[in-house]
């Protein structure tokens, strides 16, 4: 039995929630998003809460409960409150900025790397050495952190590179003369 599957997900006021099919839709102040739940889970939306139940007790049926209740309350947090992700740049020299719509980043490399921004995303650099990605689908604004932090790594030896607000990162002597 899932213990996340079984509890329903309340909806707030000020989000609106339609189940049509499979498909949940929610709307809120932030925007809106659509998740598809896979057929062999059972989605209802009652008494100001949607419920999601497997159809049957299969492996698949069971595992895809969990994941479908999540789903969704990521849909009603997003819409109503939007996700966050900071990062820090440490390191010599580098940097980041904000150029037009693109993420202009110094990382010791020969050249500056300049990202994209995904729709329905949005970066603020309120220091050359902090990153803030916020958004309301929360795969998208993980994605998005990830992709960035992929350009440099935090490296173990002098813990340079750019990481996640918090992250702790395991530090290695060097060599012994």
């Amino acid at each position: 039995m899932s213990r996340v599957g079984k509890k329903p997900v309340p909806v707030p006021s000020g989000v609106t929630a339609t189940v049509t099919g499979q498909t949940v839709t929610m709307k809120g102040s932030k925007g809106e998003l659509k998740y598809v739940v896979p057929n062999v889970v059972d989605v209802k939306f009652e008494d100001g809460a949607v419920s999601v139940l497997p159809k049957n007790q299969t492996k698949e049926a069971r595992s895809l409960w969990g994941t479908s209740r999540a789903q969704v309350a990521n849909l009603v947090e997003g819409v109503s409150k939007g996700f966050e992700k900071k990062l820090e740049i440490t390191g010599v020299g580098y940097r980041a900025a904000m150029a037009g719509k693109a993420l202009k980043l110094s990382l010791g490399y020969s050249h500056d790397i300049e990202y994209e921004i995904p729709v329905g995303i949005t970066i603020a650099v309120p220091k050359p050495t902090e990153i803030v990605i916020s958004g309301i689908d929360r795969q998208v604004v993980g994605q998005v952190a990830a992709e960035i932090r992929d350009y440099r790594g935090p490296e173990p030896y002098k813990g340079k590179g750019v990481r996640y607000a918090g992250e702790f990162i395991f530090r290695k002597e060097g060599k012994k003369k």
